[in-house]
């Protein structure tokens, strides 16, 4: 049986002060997915790269480029996929337990900074198992910590494609396009944000980060009350996703209605 994750992949660094500009993406990174992978870090006897992959690998690598670069495969290519496809069926009880090992492998190799080990361990997921979500949700975490922000997007919406209510996912991707309004200043893509952080609210009214995002949005159309109220309702919620120098702005543009911060 394939091991379950128990912890949701999240952002937690705030896109929230518009004077002061977004942080850098490996701070959107909170905590890292955790099983009880009983201290195995690989499965000996299965090759996990038909070229060598470390940080130092070049992105046109289509072993670190995100779904294999989805790109034409080369003869080589086909022979490895072929025995590393033929090594897993032996290695376990069925693919899709495999494909959730490598996915495994892939939160710790991207807890651990290591950007073009956790691209690849992804990829051999998502060889294994296109339905498992955690693929397309840690390629768009590694490209966002790239700097590639659309191809972060796409590959968010593509995991919502496989996984349509995971509203943890939906607020990830939300995240991405507030950055990239920032970068491009494209209002479109801030209308799309809040219309995912609404369909996620109504999939998880309790998730503090949603709320978070929203008060962002709000604030950025110059509308505070309704920001306050989205920044309490998180504060509620999850006192530890505050961010002080938001709340500055947030109180140098309307103090706070329910006189809590000064």
């Amino acid at each position: 049986m394939s091991k379950r994750l128990m912890i949701i992949r999240a952002f937690t660094a705030l896109l929230l002060c518009p004077l002061l500009g977004m942080g850098q993406p490996s701070n959107l990174i909170s905590s890292a997915r955790t099983v009880d992978t009983g201290k195995v870090k690989e499965t000996p006897g299965i090759n996990t790269a038909s070229e060598p992959v470390g940080e130092s690998a070049p992105l046109q690598n289509p072993m670190v480029a995100p779904l294999f670069g989805e790109r034409a495969k080369t003869s080589a290519h086909i022979e490895w996929e072929i025995k590393f496809l033929n090594d897993c069926d032996q290695n376990f009880g069925s693919r899709q337990e495999a494909s959730q090992f490598f996915a495994t492998r892939a939160w710790d190799y991207l807890a651990e900074g290591q950007l073009d080990t956790a691209a690849n361990r992804f990829n051999l997921a998502w060889l294994l198992n296109e339905k498992n979500v955690d693929p397309y949700w840690g390629l768009g975490v590694v490209s966002y910590q790239r700097g590639q922000l659309p191809e972060a997007m796409q590959l968010l919406k593509k995991g919502l494609a496989v996984s349509d209510t995971n509203a943890v996912m939906i607020t990830d991707l939300a995240t991405v396009q507030i950055q990239y309004f920032q970068e491009k200043q494209d209002s479109t893509m801030l209308d799309e944000a809040a219309e995912w952080l609404d369909k996620s609210l109504r999939l998880n009214p309790n998730y503090a980060n949603t709320h978070l995002r929203l008060s962002w949005i709000h604030f950025v159309r110059g509308q505070y009350a309704e920001a306050w109220e989205r920044f309490h309702k998180a504060r509620n919620l999850d006192l530890s996703t505050l961010d002080l120098n938001y709340l500055n702005q947030l109180l140098a543009k309307l103090p706070d209605p329910q006189g809590i911060f000064k």
